[in-house]
């Protein structure tokens, strides 16, 4: 019961130190974050497939699977959403 309470109140510190900092940065720099946000979630991908493949557990390989799906999405919609970003910055002709 104890770790489970540690692990909240981490939890609970990590989402209120993150909306803290994200909301104080600057929308000039969403762009080059939002592209290191991408590579690390690309390093996700790779580590999912690995849980994915590296068990002979059903289970295990549903969990990996659903990482695996999940962190694609999260890489695809940081693309998309990057190339929208830098399209307002760009001169319209």
């Amino acid at each position: 019961m104890e770790s489970f309470l540690v692990s909240v109140t981490v939890f609970a510190l990590a989402v209120f130190v993150g909306f803290e900092i994200i909301t104080k940065i600057p929308s000039t720099l969403h762009t080059p974050l939002m592209s290191g946000s991408n590579a690390i979630s690309g390093i996700t991908v790779v580590g999912a497939l690995v849980a994915a493949g590296a068990t002979d557990s059903d289970v295990a390989r549903l969990l990996g699977f659903g990482a695996v799906v999940l962190a694609t999405v999260n890489v695809v919609g940081g693309f998309l959403i990057t190339n929208r970003m830098l399209a307002m910055f760009r001169k319209k002709k």
